[in-house]
């Protein structure tokens, strides 16, 4: 039992909490669970209140009757297992699939509002800003106070688009593009999840969405929309051109260069993130030159293949992506 709660005790982490709301639609859905909680208690406690009273009925009522007793037991069939159900079931489905889903469901989409589309890939995030250059990957970034259409569409495989304190979850369909609203009621960093088993690093495929202050979240806007800055440096000049001759550039992107891959993440600004790996690793330069020697051994299966670097390679790349911020 102790073994038991510990590793429930491991789960309880806020950073996933759906019980700890930020929006609207995540409130509702977890003022519908708390409902649904306490009816399911009072359901457990009848139950085991009727189990208590017929026991003590059959040991202090010895001469009762058995056709009171038949009567008895029909009511409560009648009543607490067949109409109770029905209309607690009717009510969960008006308040769940009439009510709390027109709060969850996406803004439509207008010239006006933001839209951003994310793509699922094994195993990472991409989001475009649509109507803008911006691209970034396992970071959205969303300006707090404001509803946002996030459209979702998948590279390969089925996943899943969730951000627990935010809203519910969505899938993403070959072929087909999903949306749904991201909003947040508090400036923060919310951790989102893939939660559609997509393969072997699945439990890698996390995200975050920032949501900034307005003029916190313009600026930002405003930097990654612009192509890389040039290296500075010998060691990041050095580096830039061995990613431009290697096979980085045919599976990476960095606008303003030559490099216009699509098998990864762009790269643009991948020095202005706080993660590497959708999350698996943070981004400094210690993990980053790990990623770049030998990315397998961080997350066994992603399609980032070993190329042999040597150390002097791997600090010159190190140098240029890291600057490209």
């Amino acid at each position: 039992m102790l073994a038991t709660a510990a590793l429930l005790a491991a789960g309880c982490d806020e950073q996933q909490d759906s019980l700890a709301p930020r929006s609207h639609a995540a409130k509702d859905i977890a003022s519908l669970f708390w409902w649904m909680m306490g009816i399911s208690w009072f359901g457990i406690g009848l139950v085991v209140a009727l189990i208590m009273l017929a026991w003590r009925r059959a040991h202090t009522k010895r001469g009762h009757s058995v056709k009171e007793g038949e009567q008895l037991a029909f009511r409560i069939v009648i009543g607490a297992g067949i109409v109770m159900p029905i209309a607690l079931i009717a009510a969960l489905f008006v308040i769940s699939d009439i009510l709390v889903i027109k709060t969850t469901q996406a803004p439509a989409a207008d010239a006006t509002r933001m839209t951003i589309l994310v793509t699922g890939h094994q195993w990472w995030w991409q989001a475009n800003y649509l109507g803008t250059t911006a691209v970034t990957a396992n970071e959205i970034h969303i300006p707090v106070n404001t509803p946002v259409r996030v459209e979702v569409q998948t590279a390969d495989v089925i996943h899943s688009f969730w951000v627990p304190r935010l809203n519910r979850t969505i899938d993403t369909m070959p072929g087909k593009r999903n949306a749904i609203e991201l909003y947040a009621d508090a400036v923060g960093r919310y951790r989102g999840q893939c939660d559609e088993f997509c393969g072997l690093q699945h439990a890698h495929m996390g995200f975050y969405v920032f949501a900034d202050p307005p003029s916190v979240f313009r600026r930002w806007l405003a930097r990654q929309e612009q192509p890389a800055k040039a290296p500075t440096g010998a060691l990041a000049a050095q580096g830039a051109k061995l990613f431009q001759t290697s096979s980085c550039a045919s599976c990476h992107a960095i606008r303003g260069t030559a490099a216009s891959g699509d098998v990864g993440p762009d790269l643009t600004h991948v020095g202005s993130r706080t993660t590497l790996a959708a999350l698996a690793i943070p981004n400094d330069p210690a993990h980053l030159a790990r990623w770049i020697s030998d990315s397998q051994s961080i997350k066994p299966g992603n399609q980032m293949p070993n190329m042999n670097l040597s150390t002097g390679q791997v600090q010159a790349l190190t140098a240029y992506l890291e600057g490209l911020r």
